[in-house]
């Protein structure tokens, strides 16, 4: 319990014990002037009386407080649920944006990636191409050279198969 609830049960509980021990003083009759008049009233009767009214009042305003209290937390749990999920909504756009943004990188990335590919393939088959007329060239030089000078006779095929008689 809290310290203020229990030091009130404490005061409750004196006046309690003190009015039921004096009874008979509370209820003994007394002169009691109402301003306009004057009545024969136990004045203890009144006063406790008064006091149990003043504390039905004060518990209705405390339990009134804590229910406006409460329902004015409901409402505010209510509204940051709302601002949590509009949180959660714009976080979930960035992240589609993020993922967007990520996509059209990778695909730019990937085109760009494409593009040299070709680039260097069509480089790679003309180097090759042109290295293939530049062979062409020379094996077209020497069948040049080759029909200009005739082959001699001792360098001819026939002569390998006949022994080479040496001096």
């Amino acid at each position: 319990m809290n310290l203020r609830t229990v030091i009130l049960l404490l005061i409750a509980l004196a006046i309690a014990g003190l009015a039921a021990l004096n009874w008979g003083a509370l209820m003994t009759p007394a002169t009691v002037s109402l301003g306009v008049t004057d009545v024969q009233a136990p004045l203890g009767a009144i006063m406790l009386a008064l006091t149990v009214l003043l504390c039905i009042f004060f518990l209705a305003y405390v339990l009134s407080l804590h229910g406006s209290v409460l329902m004015e937390t409901r409402r505010h749990v209510k509204e940051m649920a709302a601002q949590r999920d509009l949180a959660d909504k714009a976080e979930l756009s960035r992240f589609t944006e993020l993922r967007q943004f990520l996509e059209t990188q990778q695909r730019q990335s990937q085109d760009l990636f494409n593009a040299r590919m070709d680039a260097m393939e069509a480089r790679i088959a003309a180097r090759t191409q042109e290295a293939e007329n530049v062979t062409a060239a020379y094996m077209g030089q020497l069948e040049d050279q080759l029909r200009k000078h005739p082959v001699t006779a001792a360098a001819s095929p026939s002569h390998i198969d006949s022994p080479v008689v040496r001096p």
